[in-house]
């Protein structure tokens, strides 16, 4: 059977993927529970996502001076889940690009030592052909010599 007929691989990395979306959930909801995630992880990234967010929307309208206040401690721990949420499926989504990369790139790399292979056993076996037919050439032009070189038999 072929190797590459059935992707199991793309199969799995789907699965993979499929899976980081419950997993990124209950991370989710975790990271709401805890107070260590909530302090120390999901609101940093939530009042920073905040503030660029609205001074971009501040100069996008205009107003250039105006100061940015934090958000809530309740909203920025949802909001600090949800960007913890969607970076894990992101980080899992990119991780299954870079395998199934570096899986493409190995099944060309091996494929091109392959045709490699095959281009210098091709390069051989002609070198050894023009030797062979040097030779032969050669036990021609011999075996010519030696038979000019015998005089013609007469008639009688």
């Amino acid at each position: 059977m072929v190797v590459g007929a059935f992707p199991i691989a793309k199969l799995l990395y789907l699965g993979v993927r499929q899976m980081s979306k419950p997993v990124a959930n209950r991370i989710k909801a975790g990271a709401r529970r805890s107070e260590f995630f909530k302090n120390y992880i999901c609101l940093p990234p939530a009042q920073f996502y905040h503030w660029i967010e609205m001074r971009t929307k501040m100069r996008i309208m205009g107003f250039r001076g105006a100061t940015v206040k934090p958000l809530n401690e309740d909203a920025a721990a949802e909001l600090g889940a949800e960007l913890l949420g969607e970076a894990i499926i992101f980080l899992v989504g990119g991780g299954c690009m870079v395998l199934e990369y570096s899986r493409q790139a190995s099944n060309a790399r091996r494929k091109e030592d392959e045709l490699s292979d095959t281009i210098t056993n091709l390069q051989t076996e002609l070198a050894e052909l023009a030797l062979t037919t040097e030779t032969l050439s050669a036990q021609l032009r011999e075996v010519n010599r030696l038979l000019l070189s015998f005089p013609a038999p007469t008639q009688k």
